[in-house]
């Protein structure tokens, strides 16, 4: 019944492994070594592309040195009004681009409404320093709610960033999930439809410790390796990082833990649908759920075992809630199995 995140699950079992086997001997550090060299083949390969890859010790690096990568002064940022960049970063991204800002933009479904992008873009012309200038979008695949981007609506948002020479960024924490839910190839959903650097998470998805910007503009890429050495995130050991994304990216290991934890996330889905304690607060086809519920019912849960953490209620559905009434969300992880669905279910009945 532990549903509190997917960052509360090990290692996969391969990549488990592959540390151990590798973790003796004698590599070329700071990313020089032929290991490093191979996955960042890899990287290219997987996107059909040349690429450039810079390893990172988290999302929220990720995410930062990406906004300071594409910074100038009086720089902002359009992101959806309920991102990762503005809910959880702690001002990372802000500090990491000095004092570069976040400009929130509205949409349903946690997704960056297009015409409300249009319309606010028009408010940060490189013309007038007053209000300062815009810089780059960022949209977060999978969402902050559990839904995903399809190819349209990043096509729709791409042609905006373009008509505005703003920089695309696509926060990739939940990366593997959304491919395999729209089924198309990394070079479909991301530089194809104008994407300009991702940032690739694969921690949440079986791996200890793998984060990693993947850019695909080489102007873009020509300063970061000061920027991420200034931030700190720059790896002796670098191998141990390759040694990670090498078994995920093999016999497509990361594409199978995130089918599963999908799957998971969709039995969860139509279990909290069908349970009479709790309502659904949106449809997901993903590894997060999210549902209403009693607050003094979710702690007797709570102590009965569950694992869930409360979300707050996103600003389209303000105003809805009961008295006495949160949201929770859950998240299934690569190690979820049918039978936590169903013990999960099972309390939620009383």
């Amino acid at each position: 019944m532990i549903f509190g995140s997917d960052n509360w699950a090990g290692g996969a079992s391969q990549i488990n492994q592959a540390l151990s086997k590798g973790a003796a001997g004698l590599a070329s550090a700071y990313e020089m070594s032929d290991l490093d060299q191979r996955v960042k083949k890899k990287f290219c390969e997987i996107f059909e592309t040349e690429c450039s890859v810079f390893y990172v010790a988290t999302g929220t690096a990720a995410n930062s040195l990406a906004i300071a990568s594409a910074m100038r002064p009086g720089g902002v940022t359009f992101c959806h009004n309920e991102a990762h960049l503005k809910e959880s970063e702690g001002s990372a991204p802000e500090f990491a681009s000095g004092g570069g800002r976040l400009v929130l933009v509205d949409g349903d479904d946690a997704k960056i409404n297009p015409a409300a992008l249009k319309k606010i873009a028009k408010d940060y012309p490189p013309t007038f320093n007053h209000l300062g200038q815009g810089t780059m979008v960022s949209i977060t695949q999978t969402t902050e709610g559990g839904t995903v981007y399809s190819l349209n609506e990043i096509d729709a948002i791409s042609e905006v960033a373009r008509a505005n020479e703003l920089v695309l960024h696509m926060d990739g924490a939940r990366f593997a999930n959304a491919l395999v839910d729209l089924d198309c190839s990394p070079a479909e959903m991301t530089w194809k439809r104008g994407v300009d650097m991702v940032s690739f998470g694969a921690t949440k998805n079986g791996c200890w410790c793998a984060e990693a910007l993947v850019v695909f503009d080489k102007s873009l890429a020509t300063q970061i390796e000061f920027i991420r050495k200034r931030m700190g995130h720059l790896f002796s050991k670098a191998r141990f990082v390759s040694l990670q994304f090498e078994a995920y990216f093999e016999d497509d290991l990361w594409l199978e833990l995130a089918r599963h934890s999908n799957s998971i996330g969709i039995k969860l889905a139509e279990m909290v649908e069908h349970s009479p304690n709790v309502r659904l607060a949106w449809p997901s086809k993903t590894n997060q759920v999210f549902f209403f519920a009693d607050t003094n019912k979710a702690e007797k849960w709570a102590a009965a075992g569950a694992r869930f953490h409360p979300f707050p209620v996103p600003k389209a559905l303000a105003g809805t809630t009961a008295e006495n009434e949160g949201m929770y969300r859950l998240v299934a992880s690569f190690i979820a199995t049918e039978k936590d669905v169903a013990d999960l279910k099972a309390v939620f009945a009383t």
